[in-house]
């Protein structure tokens, strides 16, 4: 099982909905870090939170963002060091995310992402794993430059 955190803005609340039910149903832990409503929120204030549970979690957890876009949750969760948000529009680049880049937080656009390409994307991000090898230096030196 895996345990899933969970955080939207104002445009992916109704999308954020569907993936918390969806998980529970395909056996996932899902955690709604929120918000409630659809009243207007700043998707920092929600990125943030998510970006850094997922980081303290030391690989026991992954997150999920979604925005309108998705882009502003990309941006927002990547100024948390250890995050490493990648924003999906496909299968193959969720997979390739965790492969090469050890992705920990998968940033969906609920505005361009249909719900059968959302399902596929978010099915391969939680089975596919970091490969490692040359990848690890790559990453190895994102966490360096982090350190300062």
């Amino acid at each position: 099982m895996t345990r899933i955190l969970i955080a939207c803005d104002h445009r992916g609340i109704e999308t954020m909905d569907r993936i918390v039910y969806w998980c529970k149903e395909n056996g996932h832990d899902p955690v709604n870090m929120g918000p409630s409503t659809s009243e207007s929120v700043d998707y920092p204030d929600f990125a943030f939170p998510c970006a850094e549970k997922v980081v303290e979690s030391n690989g026991e957890s992954v997150g999920i963002l979604i925005c309108g876009w998705g882009n502003g949750m990309a941006i927002a969760a990547n100024k948390v060091k250890g995050a490493r948000a990648a924003l999906c529009t496909s299968p193959i680049q969720a997979a390739y995310a965790r492969w090469h880049n050890n992705a920990n937080i998968l940033v969906i656009s609920a505005e361009a992402t249909g719900w059968g390409m959302m399902t596929e994307i978010i099915n391969v991000f939680l089975k596919e794993g970091f490969d490692g090898g040359r990848h690890e230096r790559r990453i190895n030196k994102i966490s360096d430059y982090e350190r300062g």
